[in-house]
């Protein structure tokens, strides 16, 4: 294992048990409302449904991307930095999802998830090309 992005490993760890209480919540919510299928209209549903829909979408990528950074050799600042980054956004974005649709920390989440992948792919990118 020592070949292994350990601190991507460990980001990953920490994701994957964040998104067992967004999920758990989502089935919960299907209980209490009765919907098993799609939202049923209930808002509280859809946000959190769209809440987990979103976490899935970006992080796994997201993830990848901090693997490629620790993996072409960045400086360990920058692999923390990276994966703290996506954490906090990741989190700012779900609870602002969940507060409402048109809150500022959704608009947070999003472009600093965004930032974050852009600064891995391009990591990667310059890495590859040999001028990191």
């Amino acid at each position: 294992m020592e070949n292994a992005p350990q601190i991507t490993l460990l980001f990953t760890a920490l994701f994957v048990l964040i998104s067992v209480p967004m999920s758990i919540s989502v089935g919960l919510r299907r209980v209490e409302t009765g919907v098993m299928l799609l939202h049923g209209d209930d808002e509280d549903l859809l946000r959190r449904m769209r809440a987990h829909g979103n976490f899935t979408e970006y992080v796994p990528l997201a993830l990848l991307g901090l693997a490629g950074v620790e993996l072409v050799g960045a400086p360990l600042w920058l692999v923390f930095g990276c994966g703290g980054t996506l954490l906090a956004a990741r989190l700012i974005h779900y609870a602002g999802l969940r507060t409402s649709p048109d809150n500022v920390g959704r608009l947070i989440g999003a472009v600093l998830t965004s930032l974050t992948m852009l600064v891995s792919g391009a990591v990667i990118l310059l890495a590859l090309a040999g001028v990191v």
